[in-house]
């Protein structure tokens, strides 16, 4: 019988967290859908805000990014049937998430002021 043992993210909540939000654009996703669902090239374009000198996001990149916060839960893809499509909504876990963000978001306003850095 084979024995299964937990890595350090299985025990530790704030590992796992960790690895469910780790990557360049996933937490920016999760913000821009939390007032309801968007096209695939609302979610591209509305990553572009506000980050003078960013390349454009490839969009294997997104559709990666997509995959991955549908398989943590936080998102979740229904096909509304339109052309373009729009899919991605946030599930109940994903909007328990969004003040979670609104909190880091409101961290990083305050703490950029306080070194004179600009805030978007």
């Amino acid at each position: 019988m084979a024995s299964s043992k937990a890595t350090g993210t299985d025990r530790c909540p704030v590992a796992a967290f960790q690895k469910m939000i780790s990557g360049k654009y996933k937490l920016r996703i999760v913000w821009d859908l939390k007032d309801g669902p968007l096209r695939y090239g609302q979610i591209r374009s509305g990553l572009l805000r506000g980050s003078d000198g960013t390349r454009e996001i490839a969009p294997r990149v997104l559709s990666r990014e997509l995959k991955a916060l549908t398989q943590t839960g936080l998102i979740d893809r229904r096909d509304y049937g339109v052309v373009p499509p729009k899919v991605e909504y946030l599930t109940a876990k994903g909007r328990s998430f969004v003040p979670v963000i609104s909190a880091i978001r409101a961290w990083g306003t305050r703490h950029l002021a306080a070194n004179g850095l600009p805030t978007s």
